[in-house]
């Protein structure tokens, strides 16, 4: 095998060195950019409602708590922070938060509907109706999903009455020391 076939190659990439770029790595490479300490700072809530929209709500909560972190634990960041545990079904983190949220901000709908749409979730629906209700008054009627959720709640409220017949129709049957069965009375 001799050299003499591989010298165009070889001055090729020679040229190639030597151009404009040479070697050295472009702006649209797969690496991470570096860091500019001068840059302007990313606002955590941002990010945080934007991957809220995009259905990453563990990274949405991961967001929010860097914001609690810069801002503290404001009334704005409690809801967000709420509202990230409600969506990921911590139902009692959620209500903890949100119950913070609509304390130190009482006037805002979210933060009631939010409270609400946690309460509903957990079968607290007498309270949940209650906390709509204020939610839709807070918002003068105007929000579409308030007015849905308190009438969902109302709703579930008015069938929640238990059938007396219904529970009649089975019995509580014990078998052994700790061994129960729910039989159906003939």
């Amino acid at each position: 095998m001799t050299l003499g076939r591989f010298w165009p190659a070889l001055f090729l990439i020679g040229l190639a060195a030597c151009g404009p770029g040479g070697f050295s790595t472009s702006d649209d490479t797969v690496f991470a950019p570096s860091v500019d300490p001068r840059g302007a700072v990313v606002d955590q809530l941002t990010v945080g409602h934007r991957l809220m929209a995009a259905g990453e709500y563990e990274l949405a909560l991961s967001s929010f708590s860097l914001a609690a972190a810069e801002q503290g634990l404001t009334p704005e960041v409690l809801l967000s922070l709420g509202s990230a545990n409600l969506a990921l079904g911590r139902l009692n983190q959620a209500e903890d938060l949100l119950r913070r949220a609509a304390k130190d901000a009482p006037e805002s709908p979210d933060a009631w509907n939010n409270l609400g749409v946690v309460l509903i979730e957990k079968g607290e629906t007498a309270e949940a109706a209650q906390v709509f209700r204020r939610a839709f008054g807070l918002d003068n009627g105007e929000s579409v999903a308030i007015r849905d959720n308190l009438r969902l709640a109302l709703a579930k409220l008015e069938n929640s009455q238990y059938d007396a017949e219904i529970e009649q129709e089975y019995k509580l049957v014990r078998r052994g020391s700790s061994d129960f069965l729910i039989r159906p009375t003939q």
